[in-house]
């Protein structure tokens, strides 16, 4: 087998305000496979939050390569790729979570099937997907609410952890009007303290919100769970569950835990965490990075799996460089294509990939 890569960048559409950051766009590293016929293909985006600088990315795909190409097929690749083998022991989360699916697509290429069969789905699966509202005033708010409902979208997810939760409190409320029907998610990406967290959870909740990610700081994980016990409305855990372990520790103490392919380390991971989680109280949340349809692709395939999806991140890119899983109306769905289904728009530059 052959492994290439080429970096690209990712503008988002408008610059996204969350309680930590603003982010205007980033780095993707595009992973190529070869096995004489067609390519496989994943995607890892840099991230400053999982300290995945795209200098990282191109640092273990390097070393990542001689081992890779040593292989004699995609099939012994994904077996080497599991937690007991050897090949992806020591790569980063994103790196393996991009390879991964790159492994996959040409897996599913080459046997004419699509991802989700191969992961044991025979019908394709599609679910809504909510669409992110970030920090910004109450009726830029409305107006978005307003414009996502009408092209379709029934789950929104707005940020919040303003320095002044009636801010927050107010962008909710002004959504709620531009979308009276949607379903409503709140993600404060860790701002509150746990006392904010029980006395603002109950407003939230009045105002119609349906569940609430991560609402305490991370890497207090026993506040997360008091909050949850205590909450008017579901409590999804996400910067605090990373891992498989993660998920396990929080089984049935919070309502949901958020799997994304990147923090986690790609379909495998999550396939672990669902079944670890099966039948605990706590359900599965699919979400995604900023990324384009090749680097979300992965997760489409495992939509019917999930409680709550919030698989948006190619819609919010001011042009993204793939298609094939839907959104723009509401719902993603995988193209029925073999392998994951996405094709880039454009032709891929010869000889840009290393």
């Amino acid at each position: 087998m052959r492994l290439t890569w080429h970096t690209v960048s990712l503008e988002l559409a408008q610059p996204l305000r969350i309680s930590r950051s603003v982010m205007s766009g980033r780095d993707a590293v595009w992973v190529c496979l070869e096995h004489g016929g067609p390519s496989g293909w994943g995607e890892a985006v840099s991230s400053r939050y999982l300290g995945l600088p795209v200098e990282r990315i191109l640092r273990h795909l390097s070393a990542l390569r001689p081992a890779i190409e040593r292989l004699p097929d995609p099939e012994t690749a994904w077996a080497e790729l599991a937690p007991a083998g050897s090949v992806g022991a020591d790569l980063p989360a994103g790196v393996l979570a991009a390879v991964e699916a790159a492994v996959l697509d040409l897996i599913g290429k080459g046997s004419g099937e699509p991802v989700h069969q191969l992961l044991g789905s025979p019908l394709p699966p599609s679910a809504p997907t909510a669409r992110t509202i970030g920090i910004v005033a109450p009726d830029a708010a409305a107006e978005q609410a307003g414009t996502l409902a009408a092209a379709g979208f029934t789950v929104l997810k707005v940020k919040a952890g303003s320095p002044d939760p009636a801010e927050d409190l107010a962008r909710i409320q002004a959504v709620r009007e531009g979308a009276p029907a949607a379903e409503l998610l709140l993600d404060p990406n860790g701002a509150w303290t746990e006392e904010q967290a029980r006395a603002l959870l109950p407003r939230f909740a009045a105002l119609g919100v349906a569940a609430v990610e991560q609402p305490v700081a991370a890497g207090r994980p026993e506040a997360l769970a008091r909050v949850a016990a205590a909450s008017p409305v579901p409590v999804i855990a996400d910067e605090d569950a990373v891992s498989h372990e993660d998920a396990a520790a929080l089984a049935g103490r919070v309502h949901g835990v958020n799997v994304k392919l990147a923090k986690c380390g790609g379909v495998r991971a999550a396939l672990r965490i669902h079944a670890v989680l099966d039948g605990s109280g706590t359900d599965l949340m699919l979400g995604c990075l900023a990324a384009s349809s090749l680097g979300i692709a992965p997760a489409v395939h495992l939509v019917d799996r999930a409680r709550w999806v919030d698989l948006d991140g190619h819609l919010l890119l001011a042009d993204d460089p793939w298609e094939g899983i839907g959104g723009a109306d509401g719902t993603v769905r995988p193209a029925r294509r073999s392998g994951l289904g996405v094709l880039p728009r454009t032709a891929i530059p010869v000889g840009a990939a290393r």
